[in-house]
């Protein structure tokens, strides 16, 4: 009996000297989350990929042939680093076209002015002759009602509110303040307006309108609507005060042709040990069409394709399956999340998270989690991990339109939060360049992104 009672002892002995020696081999942690920084900042290639994407390619409004060079290119890329499997997933999309250059000037006494103007997405034309009509300003749509047809009719409505400088986080004053673009023309028209002016969206005073869609009712009037830009909102509005009969005259001519064919372009990496769970990373390959979409959103696309690369060029095998999806059409119809979110049902896919980069390349800050307080409670407690990389934001919050459509009380949405001071100088406008984006930036956020999808693949939610 005591033979085979120390034979058990130094068996259970030998096991746990096993174990112990297996645990010491695995890095831990910290040491894994180094080397994806350490490999993105000596060795990242999402910049020159970027580069390539906006000065070769340029914009890529959703039906454009940039798009389409853009879905091409970007599955050759994944390809490229041999992700387990690329392939494209077909999806309609509107195809909207802007026209010759718009023209805008302020007419009063003998005294005119030219100003920066463009036509919001998704815009009517004024036809080739332009609109020549009295401005009426407002800030809400509460004042616009308040004036009631008689004031507004044969009138263009000058929309005037701008984004609040309060905000230290300056996704609140854009929300504070679209919806003036978005819902403008539709409420403008209901009074019997002839066209709307909205100001920019933008926290900083210059030259450069910024586009962005804008809807209309089913049914509805339909009305030509223009951004003009922040300078350009100022002079106006000046103008108005000192002379009310001031005249406005804009002329654009877009176009809405029938929807096209296109796609979202998705990659991934199989997981070794729960391959039917999946671990989404993404952002969105369409960009408005006066830029190169540098921050909105080639990086988010490069940021979501270094993710996979990290962990092959660092040979992790992930448990679950990492899929990078470039989403076509979040600018103006989010085609591209639906199709992908319809499709991932129909599948029975099970999607443990999402993260979707679409807030700028600029400096990370952290993540907002849309998910059960004990989900965001289980990211959370990777904080001391994370900050050292200056990750100290992450809290309950919005994911991302992408992948909005994936909500299903299941899956863990996740938005990845760079700092947002300067995004508004370009967002939507002809400054989001190639230029404007800071390569060590850029590289810290696709790095940032990786950590995270590593500790979620490797304990779960």
């Amino acid at each position: 009996m005591k033979v085979k009672y120390y034979l058990l002892v130094l068996f259970i002995a030998l096991g746990f000297s096993v174990i112990s020696a297996q645990a010491q081999n695995q890095p831990t942690d910290s040491v894994v989350i180094r080397s994806l920084f350490r490999e993105a900042l000596t060795n990242g290639k999402s910049y020159e990929s970027l580069r390539f994407l906006c000065t070769q390619i340029g914009p890529r409004l959703s039906g454009s042939t940039g798009a389409v060079k853009a879905v091409a290119w970007t599955k050759r890329l994944m390809e490229g680093y041999g992700f387990d499997r690329v392939y494209l997933q077909e999806v309609m999309v509107p195809h909207w076209e802007r026209g010759e250059k718009e023209k805008a000037t302020i007419k009063w006494a003998n005294q005119k002015q030219d100003v920066p103007v463009c036509a919001l997405g998704g815009s009517v034309g004024t036809g080739k002759k332009g609109i020549t009509a009295p401005v009426v300003e407002v800030h809400t749509f509460e004042e616009l009602k308040a004036l009631g047809r008689a004031q507004v009719q044969g009138k263009v409505v000058f929309f005037n509110r701008p984004m609040n400088p309060a905000y230290t986080e300056t996704f609140l004053a854009y929300r504070d303040a679209v919806n003036q673009r978005s819902s403008g023309a539709i409420e403008a028209a209901k009074l019997g307006a002839v066209g709307v002016i909205v100001r920019s969206m933008n926290l900083a005073l210059d030259d450069f309108p910024h586009t962005g869609s804008t809807r209309y009712e089913e049914g509805g009037i339909k009305i030509p609507a223009v951004a003009i830009s922040t300078n350009g909102a100022e002079l106006l509005s000046r103008q108005l005060k000192a002379a009310p009969n001031l005249q406005f005259y804009f002329k654009m001519n877009p176009q809405t042709l029938p929807d096209a064919l296109s796609h979202n372009v998705i990659g991934e990496i199989k997981g070794a040990e729960h391959p039917d769970e999946i671990i989404l990373v993404g952002g969105h390959l369409d960009s408005w069409d006066l830029a190169q979409g540098a921050h909105d959103d080639g990086t988010g696309c490069m940021q979501a394709i270094e993710v996979l690369r990290l962990m092959k060029a660092l040979n992790i095998k992930p448990k679950r399956t990492i899929r990078a999806v470039m989403y076509m059409n979040e600018e103006n119809g989010l085609r591209g999340g639906q199709k992908y979110a319809a499709e991932a049902l129909a599948n029975k896919e099970k999607h443990l998270a999402a993260l979707e980069s679409d807030a700028g390349g600029f400096t990370p800050r952290g993540f907002s989690i849309e998910a059960t307080p004990d989900k965001v409670a289980a990211i959370a407690r990777w904080k001391d991990l994370l900050a050292p990389y200056g990750l100290h934001a992450i809290n309950a919050g919005g994911g991302g339109a992408d992948i909005g459509p994936l909500k299903n009380g299941k899956t863990t949405l996740i938005g990845f939060r760079p700092d947002s001071q300067r995004y508004f100088e370009i967002h939507h406008a002809a400054t989001d360049t190639f230029d404007r984006v800071n390569q060590r930036e850029l590289e810290l956020g696709g790095a940032s992104m990786a950590a995270l999808i590593f500790l979620i693949d490797k304990y779960g939610l």
